[in-house]
């Protein structure tokens, strides 16, 4: 490992990345002589970037959106994670050969066990979008054991299609027949960015819901979403999203840095505190 390793964190756009307060934590706190920063790559511009790597003096780095699958596409070796999701959000060297690894669902799984311990004994889960999160989403309740998982959204073509990815009993449905679909339903997970700072409220009847039934979301801006707060209303157990993001850094750390971080309190306080700051501004 290089004297002093440099990860990154790359995406388009990347400014409001909390991944370097994150890692600048852990490196801080481990009295590390490393260093981890946010690097802007436009689309076109992503596969050299990524084929310079080694010759900008980079360990490896995190990658999001848009430029999850080209990652995917680009790696010498992934991990089973990133090939049953189909996209890369960690990338490291081993033996000169560029790795590529997924740890949203590692994050999913690790925040739910820290907020709701035995939360997975549950066995049927609602997942609200077909998209890329979704994808994460659904494999690690299948890594859990989840038997009946039922995926809504608004095409429900998006939906079958990830249904028949994981071959998941519990089908894909369109949002009309939300509903019918809570009832039964232990674990209520929003995917989409509904109820996110800037987009649309994620507005649902949640009457219908077991009483019994644990919702989380993975947006985390704000922490509280609207269908957090409603489920909150009703007296169900709600899950906040921000732990998602704090723990799906751990293995990436651990790859370039050669030590496994530990999701803290203090952590999590200096990230809100960063979300409240920019929420003045």
């Amino acid at each position: 490992m290089a004297d002093h390793p440099s990860a990154f964190v790359t995406g388009y756009p990347i400014r409001h990345s909390r991944s370097p307060l994150i890692h600048g934590y852990w490196l801080r706190q481990f009295g590390l002589d490393g260093s981890y920063r946010a690097v802007e790559v436009a689309p076109d511009a992503f596969e050299g970037f990524i084929r310079a790597l080694q010759d900008n003096g980079f360990v490896g780095g995190n990658v999001t959106i848009p430029h999850k699958e080209m990652a995917f596409s680009l790696c010498g070796e992934r991990d089973s994670a990133a090939d049953e999701i189909g996209a890369v959000n960690t990338l490291w060297f081993e033996n000169g050969i560029l790795h590529g690894g997924n740890t949203d669902a590692y994050g999913f799984l690790a925040n739910l066990d820290a907020l709701s311990p035995g939360w997975s004994e549950r066995r049927s889960a609602l997942v609200l979008g077909a998209g890329g999160a979704s994808r994460a989403v659904v494999f690690a309740l299948k890594q859990r054991g989840f038997t009946d998982i039922r995926i809504v959204n608004r095409t429900v073509a998006r939906a079958q299609e990830l249904a028949d990815r994981f071959g998941i009993a519990g089908g894909a449905h369109g949002w009309d027949a939300l509903p019918e679909l809570l009832k039964g339903a232990s674990l209520i997970v929003n995917t989409t960015s509904l109820g996110m700072s800037g987009k649309d409220e994620l507005v649902i009847d949640l009457t219908g819901a077991d009483s019994n039934a644990l919702v989380t979301d993975i947006v985390y801006v704000p922490l509280e979403t609207p269908l957090l707060r409603a489920a909150r209303s009703r007296g169900l157990q709600t899950a906040d999203g921000l732990g998602m993001l704090l723990h799906q850094a751990v293995p990436g750390f651990e790859h370039w840095f050669g030590k496994r971080p530990d999701v803290t309190a203090e952590l999590r306080n200096l990230i809100l505190a960063d979300m409240a700051a920019e929420k003045v501004k």
